[in-house]
């Protein structure tokens, strides 16, 4: 998994909008910095041996460089992100690179927040509701992708997106996760799962810790969280730890910024 990313770039990235408490018109990201963060991660993809496919910003889209909200793509099939009206802009962009490379794209009519609300572990599809994903899209999600949805809430808008309150590490059945992130029958759910599961702090995972990328060698993930990465270390992995200080500025850190493109599809049964 995470072998094969689509990134956009940061050449736009500016706060003009309020969608999620990290974001404050007040405060703009030094652009400079923001970009030689969004490259530097791009490097770590590469360095890690990882594939990573481009689609440039837009000038009237300053999110797209958090290209993990624009789909949920298994195998062949992609389910178009729907996000809040501030970043409709971005969806035919994305919409147009996936047809060009030959992914059956599925609109929905419902609130989805794509990768940042659903984040494959094997044939399961860890998807939360209640913050920027309706409901009815865990359905939607199970019927198109066919995945076994694990429903999952947190607990306010701090955690707007699942992918900051859960990391999928890429080891084989390897989670992170907040506890105080979820609420008492989504903790249920994941621990129910049978999964190896490291706890990671508020403190930690409020600076964007769990917003990870791993492939089951290699884990990216932000700088200041060190007691995550040592686990991480603890289980063999090799720990690459990037700045986000201006990127965060959006809302976003390293798992934003990748949407996965390598998900295998459903294995078919004879």
């Amino acid at each position: 998994m995470n072998s094969a990313l689509l990134v956009s770039d940061a050449a736009h990235f500016r706060v003009d909008y309020e969608i999620n408490p990290y974001m404050h018109t007040e405060i703009q990201p030094d652009l400079a910095a923001a970009v030689a963060e969004h490259e530097a991660i791009v490097a770590a993809h590469l360095e890690a041996g990882r594939k990573v496919e481009y689609v440039p910003s837009a000038p009237e889209c300053p999110d797209m460089v958090f290209t993990a909200n624009a789909a949920v793509v298994r195998g062949d099939r992609a389910v178009l992100g729907n996000p809040p009206p501030e970043r409709k802009a971005e969806v035919s962009y994305f919409q147009e690179w996936l047809t060009w490379r030959g992914y059956e794209v599925i609109e929905v009519p419902y609130a989805f927040s794509g990768q940042g609300d659903a984040l494959a572990f094997g044939d399961l599809l860890l998807a939360a509701y209640g913050q920027r994903t309706d409901q009815r899209m865990l359905a939607v999600l199970a019927e198109e992708l066919e995945y076994e949805v694990v429903p999952l809430q947190t607990v306010s808008s701090r955690w707007y997106d699942l992918d900051l309150a859960v990391g999928v590490v890429g080891l084989p059945n390897t989670l992170a996760y907040c506890p105080q992130a979820l609420d008492a029958p989504s903790l249920r759910r994941l621990r129910g799962l049978g999964a190896d599961l490291i706890e990671v702090s508020v403190e930690e995972a409020a600076k964007f810790a769990l917003n990870l990328v791993g492939d089951g060698t290699t884990v990216t993930m932000t700088k200041g969280a060190p007691r995550l990465a040592a686990e991480l270390r603890e289980r063999g992995l090799k720990v690459i730890e990037l700045e986000t200080t201006e990127l965060a500025k959006g809302g976003g850190g390293v798992r934003c910024t990748a949407l996965t493109l390598d998900n295998p599809p459903a294995r078919t049964s004879f």
